[in-house]
């Protein structure tokens, strides 16, 4: 009555695929250290952002910055685990991490009297990611 996988001519290596790691190495490394410092400081809001990034790459946040300026405060700590585009204005001062922020981003950021830093910069200054809201 039940015939086994191999009798339909698929492999058990299709039915069960290992996950694939991460093959960039700057990627490797920020999961690495937000996990380390998630775990030093008994906080989850790293290990989150860890997990998000680790994420395949097309499940990534791409924030635009008319949503940083329609939900972020003056002054609060925004954490985009994935990318930040241009798109938009912003006027408001807040600081925005991300792993990746297109070069137009960054300079609109820091015209609005902002900061645009990498998500372990923020992490180290911040380990227990008090303040910190995760947008994406």
């Amino acid at each position: 009555m039940f015939k086994s996988v191999r009798s339909f001519g698929v492999g058990t290596e299709a039915l069960f695929m290992a996950k694939t790691s991460k093959t960039n190495p700057h990627l490797q490394r920020v999961v690495r250290e937000l996990r380390e410092v998630s775990r030093e400081a008994g906080v989850a809001v790293w290990r989150d952002v860890a997990d998000r990034l680790e994420r395949s790459r097309k499940n990534w946040s791409e924030v635009n910055l008319s949503r940083l300026s329609r939900y972020a405060a003056k002054g609060e700590q925004i954490v985009v685990p994935g990318v930040v585009l241009a798109t938009g204005d912003i006027s408001t001062a807040i600081t925005v991490a991300a792993f990746r922020a297109s070069g137009a981003a960054r300079k609109k950021i820091e015209a609005a009297g902002g900061r645009s830093v990498s998500l372990l910069e923020l992490a180290i200054q911040n380990p227990k990611g008090s303040g910190v809201r995760i947008m994406g």
